[in-house]
């Protein structure tokens, strides 16, 4: 067959590698969701186990290189996502980016408390409240994973969860009125955690209701990752974090 073309490239703008979770039922629709025309998404899972318990959580530490190097290889990624909250809590920004990086070198990552911070900075934030799905040993790593990235923590409540497919499920009714309810009138922001909750679908709707920056895991994914990548492209529809 004699015809003359070149290939298309299918990710103009970006390609983002996640690591998602075995158990996770939202962090890649939410992040497809809000990503911006020719930024495209690739995922591998690491292997982890509900319930979700710090022990649990830290147990996954020993397969995240492994699913690290099943993103793209042989053409590799711009940027790679470990997509979990209270993973991030539990085993560490810093070991995390080691692990990743022993199969992406070079590669810059990010993480939900890594993007939130950095996303909560740019919002001049210092004292916030925070909304998660989880029990109150997980609520207390998030808290002081924060309070270590320098934020005054007012208060942080959640919905004692410890399973991914029931916070996905979770109306975003309640996110939205658990988040007007656990607000703090004195916080500078809200955070909130977790890439399985769909909370990004509300960001809009409580920032005109709190009249204050809501931030959230999978927005803050897409914002630091666009900086990652020095893509100016716009995203609308998901809150103040993507005027700054």
């Amino acid at each position: 067959m004699d015809i003359d073309y070149s290939f298309d490239d299918i990710a103009p703008g970006g390609r983002i590698g996640l690591v998602a979770l075995a158990t996770d039922y939202n962090s890649e629709t939410d992040l497809r969701r809000i990503l911006p025309d020719g930024v495209d998404l690739f995922t591998n899972r690491v292997m982890n186990a509900n319930p979700v318990t710090i022990e649990n959580l830290r147990g996954m530490s020993g397969d995240i290189t492994r699913a690290a190097s099943g993103l793209l290889p042989g053409y590799g990624v711009d940027v790679v996502i470990y997509g979990c909250t209270s993973g991030t809590a539990a085993i560490g920004g810093d070991e995390l980016q080691r692990l990743i990086q022993i199969a992406q070198p070079g590669v810059p990552c990010t993480n939900p408390i890594l993007a939130a911070s950095e996303a909560l900075r740019a919002f001049n934030a210092r004292k916030i409240s925070i909304l998660t799905p989880y029990t109150e040993d997980v609520n207390v790593a998030i808290k002081d994973s924060f309070g270590a990235e320098g934020f005054n923590i007012l208060n942080i409540d959640g919905f004692g969860l410890e399973d991914d497919i029931e916070m996905t499920g979770m109306p975003l009714s309640a996110i939205a009125e658990a988040a007007v309810q656990i607000c703090d009138p004195d916080a500078d922001a809200l955070f909130i955690s977790c890439t399985a909750i769909r909370s990004a679908l509300v960001v809009a709707e409580l920032e005109q209701k709190l009249g204050k920056p809501v931030v959230t895991s999978n927005q803050a994914l897409v914002w630091h990752c666009l900086k990652l990548m020095n893509n100016s492209s716009k995203v609308n529809g998901f809150g103040q974090l993507f005027d700054q």
